[in-house]
């Protein structure tokens, strides 16, 4: 019975030590799939999620990126771009991330897949778009840029894995671009937001150019 005793002993110093090292290796794999500016899910995180999230044939992707960000980083410096970078994926995770997953796949490129539960996404994108418009407090209003967005749904393309819907919300995304710039610009100031979308399997683009309706 002792030497039970004492082995049991020995070993709850090592079975302590270990679980404090596989909490450690979680914190620090939880970490890296962070980004560490947005807080946002780095591409391997999200990636993961979003997945998942895709099993429901009423998930939604929606994919977004930061136009000229290049020149804001260089005419205004890197501060002003990070500000830019924050309040993207603020907006984001305040509209979509309680409804799915949203994350930052590198630079100014951003991507969330939500579940449409509702029918009421196509809503929720619209408010998205307007508050995406508003101007970021603390940034110079001479900081002008627009945001654009595009989405696919997963039940109008239901053979068709992650990388091919983020491939259908990018055409929609250019699609929003390429009818804002050659829209007319009314706006002066703030972010500018363009939204597209592609529904049902005849590929309507749904949605509207805000450098038109902003204010």
């Amino acid at each position: 019975m002792s030497t039970l005793v004492t082995a049991i002993a020995a070993a709850g110093p090592l079975a302590t030590g270990w679980s404090l090292h596989t909490l450690w290796m979680r914190r620090r794999l939880n970490v890296a799939r962070r980004d560490p500016l947005t807080g946002l899910r780095t591409r391997e995180g999200f990636t993961r999620r979003a997945k998942a999230l895709l099993k429901d044939p009423r998930a939604v992707v929606v994919l977004a990126d930061v136009d000229r960000f290049k020149q804001i980083n260089d005419h205004h410096g890197h501060a002003a771009g990070d500000a830019l970078l924050k309040a993207t994926a603020d907006r984001f995770t305040h509209y979509l991330g309680t409804s799915g997953v949203v994350g930052r796949l590198g630079g100014d490129e951003f991507a969330a897949v939500l579940i449409d539960r509702d029918g009421t996404a196509e809503d929720l994108l619209a408010v998205l778009h307007r508050v995406l418009a508003r101007p970021v407090d603390g940034l110079d209003a001479a900081v002008r840029t627009t945001v654009s967005l595009g989405w696919a749904r997963a039940a109008d393309h239901p053979s068709e894995e992650l990388s091919g819907l983020l491939r259908r919300a990018d055409e929609a995304m250019y699609a929003a671009k390429q009818a804002r710039a050659g829209g007319r610009r009314t706006a002066l100031g703030g972010i500018f937001a363009a939204l597209s979308g592609r529904h049902g399997r005849r590929g309507a683009h749904l949605g509207a150019s805000v450098s038109e309706a902003a204010a």
